[in-house]
This record gives structure tokens, sequence and C-alpha cells, in this order.
């Protein structure tokens, strides 16, 4: 997708007015967006590319923002796809900026050289991560809940059969509980670090939750029980009291 706003164009979009719980909702990789400042908004690949999992998280935005609605929570989301740069990575981490990806060649990024990301580091990621600070210290108690999907399959490999993966590291106080609790609902099959393994240092989480002793958990759905508007709010109503009940359970 392509930005055509520039004049007013920001990288992440928060919504927070009235909303006072101690929960707060991020999505990293909310949009395939791609603002005109990287390239013309346009790295090269076809749209249907551009619309894979490669580009964002399809499905998660949606979730994300019925999720905080219902659990009355602050929520930040970024305004531009993982390809131009990835939010969720450390500023030094080799796979900031992908060359390629599943399979797919990013030709805008494949020459990019140190200064180019270091001008996308200012432009989008410094700011989404300046957002993602200033919301965490917003009140002392605040829990971390990040909202992402994954594709239900990778080029050349097998099907993944969880429907919800819960991803932590060594702080699992509330990721615990919540995969335990989900695992007593008879239809989900529940993944625990799947499809990935924890948090990889410097990422989104590490940064803002583990760093600062702050409870998290972050909840990957597979994209395709997330397609329609009526998934995601579904998903996001099944999730929330399921929270709430795994927070009430660690104490915290």
């Amino acid at each position: 997708m392509k930005d055509d706003t520039q004049m007013t164009y920001r990288p992440f979009e928060t919504i927070e007015a009235g909303r006072t719980s101690r929960w707060l909702v991020t999505c990293d990789h909310a949009t395939n967006l791609v603002p005109v400042s990287v390239n013309g908004g346009d790295l090269g690949i076809a749209p249907e590319d551009m619309a894979r999992h490669i580009a964002w998280d399809p499905g998660a935005a949606g979730v994300a923002q019925r999720l905080a609605q219902v659990l009355n929570a602050p929520l930040t989301m970024t305004r531009f796809s993982r390809l131009v740069i990835d939010p969720n990575r450390g500023a030094d981490d080799p796979t900031l900026v992908m060359r390629l990806y599943d399979g797919t060649v990013i030709p805008a990024n494949r020459g990019i050289d140190d200064a180019e990301i270091e001008r996308r580091l200012d432009a989008f990621w410094r700011p989404y991560d300046a957002e993602l600070a200033r919301l965490v210290t917003r009140r002392p108690d605040t829990v971390f809940v990040s909202v992402h999907s994954f594709t239900p399959r990778l080029n050349g490999r097998g099907d993944r059969p969880w429907q919800i993966g819960i991803l932590h590291a060594a702080d699992d106080r509330l990721a615990r509980p919540l995969i335990d609790r989900l695992r007593r609902e008879p239809d989900l099959c529940v993944g625990e670090n799947e499809p990935y393994g924890g948090h990889l240092p410097g990422d989104a989480v590490d940064r803002h939750a583990i760093a600062h002793g702050v409870p998290n958990v972050l909840i990957e759905l597979r994209n395709d029980v997330i397609a329609t508007k009526e998934d995601q709010d579904a998903w996001a109503d099944r999730l929330a009291p399921i929270l709430e009940e795994a927070l009430a359970e660690t104490g915290l």
C-alpha cells in the first residue's frame, strides 16, 4: 500500500483518550503502507506480495483495536510496513531491514546502505519506539500486550496447527497462566513459543516490558482465523476476559 498523504503522515497511530485501564495494547505490524518518502512509496515488489505476511501482520490491527476497546486500554499501532523497517527488531538487528523474506527479494532494500537505514530509523522506528516508551510509563502498573499474526505456512514448510501462540521469554508471569487458561478451551490448539521461540534481544517487548519488569505477553494469531472483521472482533471479545482472568491469577 502506498501513502499519498505525506503532509499529514505520522509513523504511528495512538488511541488513548479516556482509556484508563492498566492494559496497554500494541500492534507492531499493523499495516503494509509504504510512505512516499521510501522509494516513492514502492518497494519494488508485486501487490500480491505486499498483501502477504512478509509486509505486515494481516488481521492483527483489527484484533488489537477491538481488544483495546474492550479492555479500555490505550492502543498504539505502526503506520509503515515491516519491510520499510521492522519496529519489532532491535536497532542493531541484522534483520531490521529485510532484503529477502520468505522467498521474495525486496528490490528497494537489496542495496540499502547505512545512511538510508539511519534515515528510516529516524523517520519511522525511533518515533514509534518513543511512543511505546511514553505509553508504558503512563502508570506504574502497566501490563503490556503485543498483538501479531502469522501465516499458516511458510514456503516449503509444513502447516502450522496452532490457531494461537503465546510468546514469552524468562518472564512468563502472565504468559504461563494465559497459556494454561487457553488450553482449557476445547476447540483451540495453543502454541507456547510457537510458531516462533520467545523474544529476540532488543525486540519491542524486550525493550519496553522485559527490561523494566513490566508484565507482558505477545499474542500470535494465525492469520486465516482473523481474516474478516467479524473474526477479528470475535477473537478480541474472546481473549479480553481470558486475559483478565490470567492477570487476576498472577496477583500482579
